[in-house]
């Protein structure tokens, strides 16, 4: 049984993929600040800051296979905390690679990137997440740490928080009445639930061509910001109202997070996988039923 560590594993991607991997047998630590309300019996809980390199050495030992899950990943939190914002997003992921480095069971380090980190958009976090691809791709010249990068898209999912666009746009329409919405609502996304995207970050470290690469993790539905306002009050019975707020959103993507570099990435999508709009319901039932328990 092969041991698998995820850093970040309490949150809201980390905890589907434990439980991915949990699934297919893998002895699996997770590895948080605080425990995830989603720990199974078969899981293993080691409450950890990754800024402690002792300490994150110490729970990779033995290891296999270590998923790093762990960042300051609101866009928009970033741009007012640079500092907290590298320290987590860079300094802590050196640590974990550091700790592989001196680990002579480590098969593979995943890193959970971002489609931001190749953009000229994303701020601090984009930066964030480029400078940690590069550090994951220097383990692996001058230490020969195995790794896949993964950029991830738009996730969403039943376990989200704050930290996530659709949880917040249903958090604040079932409390507010309104959806809104900042730019012109043509901007694009590819949403892809956090379920899918688990499965296939197991899947990848279940083939070795995926060794030494970047892969990109997206949904298939592409769709505009007022195309998906438009959904989820049409899920809602069009009882909402749709408000543009600002005609700007800084920081933000319209169409493409890519600006021209020359890594080049592998794109991977779920087949099957779960419909959108049965998603977006789903959400919106959990969301309702955890206003409704205040």
């Amino acid at each position: 049984m092969k041991k698998v560590v995820i850093f970040g594993g309490s949150g809201f991607l980390g905890s589907y993929v434990a439980d991915e991997c949990s699934r297919r047998g893998y002895s699996v630590i997770v590895a948080d600040k605080h425990p995830s309300k989603y720990l199974q019996h078969s899981q293993s809980f080691f409450e950890i800051d990754v800024l402690n390199y002792d300490k994150v050495l110490s729970v990779v030992k033995d290891a296999d296979i270590v998923y790093n899950f762990v960042a300051i990943a609101n866009l928009d939190e970033a741009i007012h905390r640079p500092i907290d914002t590298f320290s987590i997003n860079v300094m802590g992921n050196l640590n974990i690679l550091e700790a592989c480095r001196h680990s002579s069971s480590i098969q593979r380090f995943i890193y959970a990137s971002s489609a931001y980190a190749l953009s000229s958009e994303g701020s601090f976090y984009g930066i964030s997440k480029h400078s940690s691809e590069k550090l994951t791709e220097e383990y692996f010249k001058r230490y020969g740490v195995n790794y896949t990068v993964i950029r991830y898209g738009s996730l969403y999912g039943e376990r989200a928080s704050h930290n996530n666009y659709i949880y917040n746009l249903l958090y604040d329409s079932l409390t507010s009445g309104a959806l809104t919405y900042k730019g012109d609502g043509e901007d694009i996304r590819e949403y892809i639930h956090a379920a899918d995207a688990a499965r296939l970050s197991v899947d990848i470290i279940e083939d070795t061509q995926y060794e030494n690469e970047h892969i990109i993790l997206t949904g298939i539905e592409r769709l505009k910001r007022i195309e998906l306002l438009t959904m989820i009050n049409e899920i809602m019975q069009n009882k909402l109202s749709i408000k543009q707020v600002s005609d700007g959103n800084a920081g933000h993507y319209k169409i493409t997070p890519y600006a021209f570099h020359p890594t080049v990435a592998k794109k991977l999508v779920a087949n099957p996988y779960i419909d959108l709009g049965q998603g977006l319901l789903e959400c919106i039932q959990v969301i309702y039923n955890e206003l409704e328990s205040k």
